[in-house]
């Protein structure tokens, strides 16, 4: 029985008619999405270069895209640029650059420091604090951080891709990591530390940060400062707590992961002292619709 029969015969009275749905596959979706590459070149209108071996691939193989489709392209510092493929073969993809859509715009200036996790979590956890706009990872080291090795090469990739995909004009910095002390040790007192407190005294994120609110502006520099999965040793937090340009916060009454309390507090962090009042720019458009 079709869904339409059935709905009659539970209601008589009412007629429907239901037409066939049309399936939109995800390459059908692709097909009418202009990709947005990052590329490690200076933009500028008129050049025309290879894509390197990671954009090619994705141009032509994933996205299956030929001489005359148009791309987006961005460096992290010159801003947005409209571009076209000019070459697609088996040797090489070629593009030229079109001109600018958007200028140069930064984030606010908010490092996340963060105690390193196992391949999966700090994978998500570097893909989402990109997106959410963390202009720089700091990796920690602490009495408790369980995972030490980082593969920062993987780590890049995994911003890159998140910034394309997400319409950022920049790539985060992704640092070597550093134990804590020494962290402190060579701390610009000017850039303030919010740091997420599993335990001792610690108002609310949101009551904490918004009682800072009218003494500070989104040009001011911040961190976030989260510790691993065993928490911080208390020597730690007292070390961060008692240091005059450390605000420490409480995330609620449960015990977050390490990755899911990061993001929580730099989702709070940009809604309320950060960019989070701003406006998304134009999404990503059909072909043929591309802003001159």
């Amino acid at each position: 029985m079709s869904l339409a029969s059935l709905i009659t015969s539970l209601c008589p009275s009412f007629r429907v008619t239901l037409s066939p749905a049309t399936i939109v596959t995800t390459q059908e979706s692709l097909k009418n999405m202009i990709p947005r590459l990052y590329v490690p070149v200076e933009l500028k209108p008129g050049l025309v270069f290879p894509a390197a071996e990671r954009a090619a691939h994705y141009l032509r193989n994933v996205m299956r895209r030929n001489v005359g489709d148009p791309i987006i392209l961005f460096n992290g510092r010159d801003g947005e640029f409209a571009a076209e493929i000019t070459e697609a073969s088996k040797r090489v993809v070629e593009m030229r650059v079109g001109p600018q859509r958007r200028a140069q715009m930064g984030v606010p200036d908010v490092w996340l420091c963060f105690a390193p996790l196992k391949k999966d979590a700090v994978d998500f956890l570097v893909e989402k604090a990109t997106e959410l706009g963390v202009a720089a990872f700091q990796p920690v080291i602490t009495q408790h951080t369980s995972a030490t090795r980082l593969n920062l090469e993987r780590l890049a990739a995994n911003a890159i891709e998140a910034a394309e995909q997400t319409e950022r004009l920049t790539l985060p910095e992704i640092r070597q990591p550093l134990s804590l002390r020494d962290m402190i040790a060579a701390w610009d007192p000017r850039r303030r530390i919010i740091l997420c407190a599993e335990a001792g005294p610690a108002a609310p994120i949101a009551t904490a940060l918004s009682e800072l609110q009218p003494s500070v502006s989104i040009s001011n520099a911040w961190a976030i400062v989260c510790g691993p999965e065993g928490g911080f040793a208390r020597s730690e937090l007292d070390l961060l707590s008692n240091l005059p340009f450390v605000t420490p916060v409480g995330l609620g009454p449960r015990i977050l992961r390490a990755d899911t309390a990061a993001l929580t507090a730099l989702a709070v962090f940009q809604s309320i002292l950060g960019d989070g009042a701003l406006r998304p720019p134009a999404p990503l458009v059909p072909i043929g619709q591309l802003p001159a």
